[in-house]
């Protein structure tokens, strides 16, 4: 059955328009990319497909019609028993998709019990279509015991398990390296493909939609601005905004970076990890110089983040020394010195949660003046205004808390809170992956700013080889706890060394 969505109105409880007339098709078979940055409205409309509404959403008009059923008109319970059978969904975070405290075949078994169809070999079917183990030992894991890959192919195999006729899959590959990406992206063509599933896929990666999208729809302000066959969209754009969210793409291709000359200012010497029996870093050395960025790139469980928590005392229980300007620093962030604190920060890889959300943007960007200097109050204040602007917030948000902001807009926040002790190194941590490719922009030219101004040695913490042009130096890439390859940004991508490298850059999504 195809999904016909035909004039669909959606605003807030008191009457704001949030959907302006929004219309799309789906044939089966067919997938169709709803592109748009963050506010957009894209998940609104997708989630409408289902039936349901954000608390604080009502439809105001328009049909959502899966065959001849008008979702719309159906009570709450119609709704329910509607969903996982016609349609399903595929959450953006796999890992809140799954209950922690069941095993991951009793929860398939459960989506097909609701329907009427309890088919232990049905369990077993659905896991070998998304390539996982079928056997009875791997059915009884829990989903922490799964990678993040594997947990979204677990929530791949519920969404289809009762072959409905529509999947909405909502940003199911943000998290993933390009590698598990590449396995999850095939996954959901092949299935869509071999049952004749009208499949929405949500997302701001145009280099996703470039690998999986039979046809684009792109959104803006809560309308649709532009639709075609992906091939039209990006390639021959008529919408400006189109054009906009396409130059804001990374790039593998294009000039080297600048070079860089500068002096090393932190480096990790032989630094090992192991939890128990497992080796998470083996050995692992390397350098940043001051001025530089220095990308550390690796899949999921490389050992990527520990290494970067290691450096800043966020996790001490590690053999090796890490040093900066050749002094060995304490292992603990609790034993290093004001000045030692100030000079290596870290930025978080979630926007929403590294803030207090009890804290107004200046109090939170305040707190390491107040902990790390002599300042007076005057002086926190302006120094505070000053890096709010660095950082291109402005003064105006000083006084808003983290949930008046968006992603983009608080990860800026996150990063004038590293910056406002003018570190030495900064450490980011992902600090890209949950935002859109135009706000993604905006940060990494923020960072290029700074780094460019301020002298700073960055490390650049990421599972996104595309990034690398726009912002690194050189690439240490991370393999099961080991460095595999490293060096400049030109020799990495197009001279790579390593298997593993060629294997990184031939699973990139490209336009």
């Amino acid at each position: 059955m195809s999904l016909d969505v035909t004039d669909l109105r959606v605003s807030t409880v008191d009457g704001s328009p949030v959907l302006h007339g929004v219309s799309y098709a789906i044939a089966p078979g067919e997938i169709l990319a709803l592109v748009g940055e963050s506010g957009s409205g894209k998940t609104t409309a997708g989630l409408a497909a289902l039936g349901h509404f954000r608390r604080g959403l009502v439809p105001a008009g328009g049909a959502v019609t899966v065959g001849d059923t008008d979702i719309l008109s159906l009570t709450e319970p119609e709704r329910r028993a509607l969903r996982g059978r016609a349609v399903a969904y595929v959450p953006q975070d796999p890992a809140l998709s799954l209950n922690p405290s069941l095993r991951i075949g009793r929860q398939i078994a459960e989506v097909l019990e609701a329907h009427g169809a309890p088919d232990a070999e049905r369990v077993a079917e659905v896991l070998a279509e998304v390539g996982l183990p079928t056997d009875e030992a791997y059915q009884r894991r829990y989903p922490h015991q799964l990678s993040g890959g594997q947990q979204q192919r677990v929530g791949i195999a519920m969404a289809f398990a009762c072959r409905p006729s529509v999947v909405v899959l909502d940003e199911p590959t943000t998290g993933l390296d390009v590698t598990t990406q590449a396995l999850v992206l095939e996954t959901v063509g092949a299935l869509a493909a071999e049952h004749q599933v009208a499949a929405l896929y949500i997302t701001h990666d145009l280099a996703v939609v470039a690998q999986i999208a039979d046809r684009v729809a792109v959104m803006r302000d809560g309308r649709i601005v532009e639709t075609g066959a992906t091939r039209d969209v990006l390639g021959h754009p008529t919408h400006a905004y189109t054009r906009e969210l396409l130059d804001a793409v990374p790039s593998l291709d294009g000039p080297a970076p600048a070079g860089h000359e500068g002096t090393p200012v932190l480096a990790a010497k032989d630094v090992s990890v192991s939890y128990g029996e497992i080796d998470v870093l083996r050995g692992v050395g390397i350098t940043v110089d001051s001025g530089e960025c220095l990308m550390l790139l690796g899949e999921s469980g490389s050992g990527k983040t520990t290494l970067s928590q290691c450096l800043s005392g966020l996790t001490a229980h590690y053999t090796g020394s890490v040093e900066l300007d050749g002094v060995a620093l304490p292992p603990s962030v609790r034993r290093r010195s004001a000045a030692q604190l100030r000079d290596v920060q870290y930025v978080f890889q979630s926007p929403f949660s590294s803030l207090n959300p009890r804290k107004t943007i200046a109090q939170s960007v305040e707190l390491p003046l107040t902990r790390l200097t002599t300042m007076d109050k005057a002086q926190r204040r302006e120094r505070v205004a000053e890096m709010l602007d660095r950082v291109r917030l402005g003064r105006s948000l000083a006084h808003r808390l983290p949930d008046q902001l968006s992603g983009g807009e608080r990860q800026r926040a996150a990063i004038a809170r590293a910056l406002v002790t003018t570190p030495r190194v900064l450490v980011c941590d992902e600090v890209t992956s949950a935002l859109d490719v135009s706000v993604q922009a905006t940060v990494l030219d923020v960072l290029n700013d700074l780094r460019r101004d301020m002298g700073m040695a960055i490390l650049f913490v990421t599972h996104n080889i595309a990034l690398a042009r726009e912002v690194a130096d050189r690439i240490a890439v991370l393999l099961d706890g080991r460095i595999a390859e490293c060096g400049p940004v030109d020799d990495v991508l197009t001279r790579p060394t390593h298997a593993y490298t060629r294997e990184l850059l031939a699973n990139t999504p490209r336009l």
